[in-house]
C-alpha cells in the first residue's frame, strides 16, 4: 500500500505547485490558498490512515486527532477575530509555529536516537537534517517571536557597540558546536554539543532580529519565512517524506525570491539590511519642520473634494496608517464616487508598503476594490507625470523625496513612488510625526502638498461627504 501514500503524496504535491501560482495573481491567491490547503489536508490523512500494508490507524490517533482539533479551533478563531492591521504580528506569529514544529522534530529525533542506541554510528546524512533543523527551525521561531513583539509595539530595537561582530561570534560557535557533536556522537559531549546549538541557536535568533528597525520588517518576515520552509525541507529529508520535502522546499524558496525582491525594491542588499541595523523604528521627526526646514501647508476637506472632483486623473497611495485607520472601505467608497464623475481613479502600490509583503493588495481586496486597479511601482510612476491630484493616506516613507536627494538619509537609494511628479498633492495623516523609518518628509513641505490631518477614515468620510454635497 506505500504506492498509495506516495499518489497520496503527490497529489498534495501538485497543489501546493498549483496554489502557488494561483497566489501570485490577486483574483486567484483565495483559490490558490484552498488548493493549497486541501493538498495539506489529503497528505495529513495519508500519513495518518495509510501504512506500508493497508490502511490503518497509526498509534496515539487519539492524542493526534485532539491536537489538530485544537488547533483548528485555535486557528480559525485567530484568523476570524484577526484586524488587517494585526495582519504582519499574526504571519509572524504563525511562521513561528512552523519554525518550532521543525524544531521539535529535530528534538524527538535526537532523543529516540539517544533512546535506541543509534547516536554513535549515526551518519553524517542523517545528523545534517536533525541539526539543520534544529538551528534553522530555532532561529526561525525565536525570530518571529521578536518580529512579533516589534510589529506589536511590545518590543523595540536593541543594539549595542560591536554587536554584528558578536552575531558573527555566536554563528561560529554554533557551527563549532554542532560539529563537535557529530565528532563526539554517543558520548556525554554530545549531549552537551546538541543542546549547547540549541541555546546558541536562541541567542543568536534574539540577537539577528533585535537591532533590525521597523521599516525593514518587510524583508525580514519573507526571510524568516524561508528559513521556516528550509526547517521543514529538513523533516522532510529526515523522514523520507516527500510531500514534507516539497512543502518546505516551496516555502523556503518562495521566501527567499520574495526578499530578494523585497530588498530589490529598496535598492538595498541583503546583507545591508541585515547587519546595517538600517531602519530605526523610533521617530526623530515630530515637529513640524523637515530636515532642510521650512512650512507645511493645511488644506480644508471642502478644498480637496472640489481639487478631486473636477480632476481628470487621480491616483490613492495607501500606506499602514490606512490599515491603522480601517479606512479601507470609506476610500473605496471615494474610489467609485469619483469614477462616477468621470474621473479615473488608481492605486499606486509599492512593494514594501505596509508591514509586511502584499499588505496593502490584501487590505484593498477586502473592501472589493478592483485588482486591475491596483498598480505597481514601477508601471504607476510614469503616470504620475499626467495626474492632477495624488491623495496620500496614511503612506510615508515611500513616498519621500529623501530617498532620490539625501545621501545622508537611511532610506537614501530606495525605489518610491514619484508623486512629487503630479501637479497636486494631499496627504492624509494624523499629525507630522515622521514614518516607521523614523526620518521627516521632505514631499511634506513641497508647494504642490497640501496636508488635511485628522484620522484618515473621518478625513475620508469628509471627502465623500462634501464631493456629494457638490
Amino acid at each position: 500500500m506505500s504506492h498509495i501514500l506516495e499518489i497520496v503524496y503527490l497529489i498534495g504535491s501538485i497543489s501546493f505547485v498549483l496554489g502557488l501560482k494561483m497566489m501570485g495573481q490577486p483574483d486567484t491567491a483565495r483559490k490558490g490558498n484552498a488548493v493549497a490547503a486541501f493538498g495539506m489536508g489529503v497528505s495529513v490523512l495519508g500519513t495518518l490512515f495509510i501504512g506500508e500494508t493497508g490502511f490503518s490507524v497509526i498509534p496515539h490517533i487519539g492524542l493526534i486527532l485532539s491536537a489538530i482539533s485544537l488547533g483548528v479551533v485555535v486557528g480559525t478563531v485567530m484568523a476570524k477575530r484577526v484586524q488587517m492591521t494585526a495582519m504582519p504580528e499574526m504571519v509572524s506569529l504563525f511562521n513561528g509555529m512552523g519554525g518550532l514544529c521543525a524544531a521539535l522534530i529535530s528534538m524527538i529525533e535526537w532523543r529516540a536516537l539517544s533512546g535506541t542506541g543509534e547516536l554513535q554510528g549515526l551518519g553524517f546524512a542523517h545528523y545534517l537534517p536533525v541539526i539543520a533543523g534544529l538551528i534553522i527551525g530555532t532561529v526561525s521561531f525565536v525570530g518571529s517571536m521578536v518580529a512579533w513583539g516589534k510589529l506589536n509595539g511590545s518590543l523595540g530595537d536593541f543594539r549595542f557597540k560591536g554587536q554584528q561582530f558578536i552575531n558573527m561570534m555566536v554563528l561560529l560557535a554554533i557551527l563549532v558546536a554542532s560539529g563537535l557533536t557529530f565528532v563526539f556522537l554517543g558520548a556525554d559531549l554530545s549531549i552537551m554539543g546538541f543542546f549547547g546549538t540549541l541555546a546558541l541557536s536562541v541567542v543568536y535568533g534574539l540577537l539577528f532580529v533585535f537591532p533590525i528597525g521597523g521599516a525593514d520588517m518587510p524583508v525580514v518576515i519573507s526571510l524568516l519565512n524561508s528559513f521556516t520552509g528550509v526547517a521543514a525541507a529538513c523533516g522532510g529529508f529526515l523522514y523520507h517524506n516527500n510531500v514534507m520535502l516539497m512543502g518546505g522546499v516551496l516555502v523556503g524558496s518562495a521566501g527567499t525570491i520574495l526578499t530578494i525582491v523585497m530588498c530589490q525594491a529598496m535598492n538595498r542588499s541583503l546583507t545591508n539590511v541585515l547587519i546595517g541595523a538600517v531602519g530605526n523604528s523610533s521617530s526623530s521627526g515630530s515637529g513640524s519642520s523637515g530636515g532642510k526646514g521650512g512650512s507645511v501647508r493645511e488644506v480644508q476637506a471642502t478644498d480637496v473634494a472640489i481639487m478631486m472632483k473636477y480632476a481628470s486623473k487621480v491616483v490613492i497611495v495607501p500606506g499602514y496608517g490606512l490599515a491603522v485607520a480601517q479606512a479601507q472601505h470609506v476610500c473605496h467608497e471615494l474610489e467609485s464616487l469619483l469614477e462616477s464623475e468621470g474621473v479615473d481613479v488608481k492605486y499606486a502600490i509599492h512593494p514594501v508598503a505596509g508591514r509586511m509583503p502584499g499588505h496593502m493588495n490584501v487590505l484593498l481586496a477586502e473592501s472589493n476594490v478592483s485588482y486591475d486597479k491596483l498598480v505597481e511601482m514601477e508601471h504607476i510612476n510614469p503616470e504620475f507625470g499626467t495626474t492632477d491630484t495624488v491623495l496620500i493616506v496614511g503612506a510615508n516613507d515611500v513616498v519621500n523625496p529623501a530617498a532620490k536627494t539625501d545621501p545622508a538619509s537611511p532610506i537614501y537609494g530606495m525605489p518610491i513612488l514619484d508623486v512629487d511628479q503630479s501637479k497636486q498633492i494631499v496627504v492624509l495623516k494624523r499629525s507630522m510625526k515622521s514614518g516607521y523609518a523614523g526620518i521627516d518628509n521632505e514631499l511634506f513641505f513641497n508647494p504642490k502638498c497640501g496636508m488635511l490631518f485628522g484620522d484618515a477614515k473621518d478625513s475620508l468620510q469628509k471627502l465623500v461627504n462634501e464631493i456629494k454635497a457638490l
